[in-house]
């Protein structure tokens, strides 16, 4: 199959679903991850932080078995301004790739270019527009869905559990190359935070470490 990940900026593929592109990857299935945004530092933009952010994402992902990677280079904490401005190139990113499913951000995150991300991205896979899309999982990302404010519109309540026992070291291993992300414990964007949220979410299944996702669509052919 073709996997198509759709990260808000560079970690959020390693941080929600990690594990589940390691697993995919293992399976022979083709994985490929668009990310939004380059990021900017105390609200600046820096070219040279932008090439090195780059690198650790190329690193990162190589670990998890990534065949390819698609930098739309949108202005970061910017994004909720206009859907087009994202809806365009991931709209060619989508007919480059033709994916078989997707994964994306949750719509209800605290970060405001995770969810600007999660409505295009929506737009995008509409089923008239990919045709050849059979599910949408809508991914967990520690130190923004887990802050989104009570009583929200759109809750995060998982339906989908990945077994990743066997590949939450090779997460972790990948999260090293974004060490300027990362955060000490307790934050929930640490090493042990991160492997904490496995367990848990392995807990509710029963299993060692899992991810946990929302299925939003599936069609069943």
């Amino acid at each position: 199959m073709n996997i198509l990940v759709v990260a808000p900026h560079m970690d959020d593929e390693v941080l929600g679903p990690g594990g589940t592109i390691r697993h995919h990857a293992l399976q022979g299935d083709s994985v490929h991850v668009c990310y939004i945004a380059d990021r900017v530092y105390n609200h600046k933009t820096n070219s040279l932080q932008i090439n090195q952010d780059r690198a650790n994402a190329s690193k990162a992902t190589e670990l998890l078995g990534v065949s390819d990677l698609t930098f739309l280079g949108l202005p970061d904490e910017r994004l909720d301004g206009f859907v087009q401005d994202i809806l365009i190139p991931l709209e060619d990113c989508f007919n480059r790739v033709d994916p078989d499913w997707l994964y994306v951000c949750h719509g209800g995150d605290l970060n405001q270019d995770h969810r600007a991300t999660f409505h295009a991205t929506m737009i995008a896979a509409r089923p008239a527009a990919q045709k050849k899309l059979s599910k949408i999982l809508c991914y967990e990302v520690p130190s923004s869905t887990d802050q989104a404010p009570p009583g929200g519109a759109m809750p995060f309540t998982p339906n989908v559990f990945i077994d990743i026992t066997m590949h939450i070291d090779t997460k972790v291993d990948a999260l090293r190359h974004y060490s300027d992300e990362m955060r000490p414990f307790p934050h929930p964007r640490s090493e042990k935070g991160v492997r904490a949220l496995a367990a848990t979410r392995g807990m509710q299944a029963n299993i060692p470490a899992a991810e946990a996702f929302i299925l939003l669509r599936e069609i069943v052919r």
